[in-house]
């Protein structure tokens, strides 16, 4: 196999006579002719005024492995295209290869579910970004942090689709509490994270920049500049840390893989969830995440998905509810009949999944048993009998409200242990391996440490 290299100088084609170049075009086309019954790739290298020998060596190491740099398969032409309808610079940088060549082939599948995705989450960035005057392309940035997953959390702490760290994500008025996590919420966090990329690109004037600093923040990046004296992306891009330096190729190549996906014979996956025509509801009164799927006939994943901010089975009162748009209109047609029955279910005049039964209290029974036996709580089963202490006498009989698959099984994840005397907390979670002290307050309902030899307590197995 034969390789023929072909160096133009700019300043070299600039200076000379044109009749020159045309001989030597003439010469060069003679050269392939005779070598026309063997493979000839040719290497057409633009050798630029500011190019440096690091570059070209990368070009080099590309001949060597058989990469075309004149016919990169189509990405210097198609990143060439896409660079000119952007601010963002995505011009095509050899570096960016191995990036497109991974998300064309090994990450085929992740393109795949990222293009099914985008018809949900594309047009809440388009207009937030709209809103902000960003560049439209920032919309891809949410597929390198998180892969299109509100719920997506990093083992630094970092959550949603734009992946917040806490406390920026405080900074830019995104609230987390026990109920919610804005990080999570695809509107709110996505104007904050436009908040946040306009503040850069104020600080640096430069979206490859931005983009760093996005990931390394920019009190890395600024002392980097400093320390180098280097100021645009590439220059400093072998003075970053390794996550950091392949962040804006990484980009670069989303941005090519998503754009030029069918091109490469890539096809989109939907989701199973119609997330194309939803509407919002704002909730009146608290309502668990259970009662409201029964009363809107919504399944979990479809609710979890389209509301991943909220952290706990339960929608508190005021908070915004995104929800199939048949869906919101039949519960603001009949909302006045589904707030009385939330009522009703509230007072358990109305069950769901669950039944009441009587339980009569027997010999060694105390609050703690009888709700780890039923799986309810203690604390509920004082409310439902209007109990002002743990304090049972037998054959009391107490009304429970318990989830029909539990169906009044005892629960045999536990055992019974007799106190002796000399018994303590510290000494049964010793000999007992496994047990915490915490846990054994809990199951049985202890105020104190105070054991008397014969009470029975509950133990977990393990």
């Amino acid at each position: 196999m034969l390789y023929l290299k072909i160096i133009l100088n700019v300043e070299f084609y600039q200076i000379c006579n044109m009749r020159i170049v045309y001989v030597l075009l003439a010469l060069f086309a003679i050269a392939i002719n005779s070598f026309s019954n063997s493979r000839t790739d040719v290497y057409l290298i633009t050798v630029k005024n500011d190019s440096t020998l690091d570059e070209l060596e990368n070009e080099k190491t590309y001949h060597e492995n058989k990469i075309q740099v004149d016919n990169l398969k189509p990405y210097r032409k198609r990143l060439k295209k896409l660079n000119r309808l952007s601010p963002i610079d995505l011009s095509y940088n050899i570096r960016v290869t191995p990036f497109i060549e991974s998300y064309l082939n090994l990450n085929k599948r992740l393109i795949e579910k990222m293009r099914g995705f985008s018809s949900y989450y594309f047009p809440i960035f388009e207009n937030m970004l709209d809103k902000y005057g960003l560049p439209l392309e920032l919309k891809y940035l949410p597929i390198v942090e998180s892969a299109l997953n509100p719920k997506a959390k990093s083992s630094s702490g970092a959550t949603g689709l734009w992946q917040f760290m806490y406390l920026t994500g405080i900074e830019y008025n995104l609230k987390v509490t026990s109920y919610i996590d804005e990080r999570q919420d695809p509107i709110k966090s996505t104007e904050a994270a436009c908040m946040y990329l306009k503040n850069l690109y104020e600080i640096f004037g430069d979206w490859h920049l931005v983009l760093a600093a996005y990931n390394g923040g920019p009190g890395y990046i600024q002392r980097k500049i400093e320390k180098t004296g280097k100021t645009d992306f590439w220059g400093l891009h072998e003075h970053l840390r390794t996550e950091t330096r392949n962040y804006v190729p990484t980009f670069i190549a989303v941005i090519y893989s998503m754009v030029y996906a069918e091109e490469h014979g890539i096809k989109t996956s939907y989701p199973k969830i119609d997330v194309n025509n939803v509407d919002t509801l704002v909730l009146k009164e608290n309502i668990s995440s259970d009662v409201f799927q029964k009363i809107t006939c919504l399944d979990k994943e479809t609710l979890d998905f389209l509301n991943p901010s909220f952290k706990k089975d339960v929608y508190y009162q005021g908070s915004t509810i995104i929800v199939p748009k048949s869906s919101a209109k039949d519960f603001n047609l009949n909302q006045e009949s589904y707030y009385d029955l939330l009522t009703m279910i509230e007072e358990k005049i109305v069950l769901i999944d669950e039944e009441m039964i009587e339980y009569n209290v027997v010999e060694g029974d105390y609050l703690g048993k009888i709700a780890e036996k039923f799986g309810v709580r203690v604390f509920e089963i004082k409310e439902w009998n209007n109990l002002t202490s743990t304090k049972l006498n037998i054959n009391d009989k107490l009304t429970l409200f318990i989830k029909k698959e539990v169906n009044a099984k005892k629960n045999t994840d536990f055992f019974e242990y007799t106190i002796k005397s000399g018994d303590t907390l510290w000494g049964i979670s010793k000999k007992f391996k496994g047990v915490t002290i915490s846990e054994l307050r809990s199951l049985n309902n202890l105020s104190n440490d105070n054991l008397s030899p014969g009470t029975k307590i509950i133990l977990p197995k393990i």
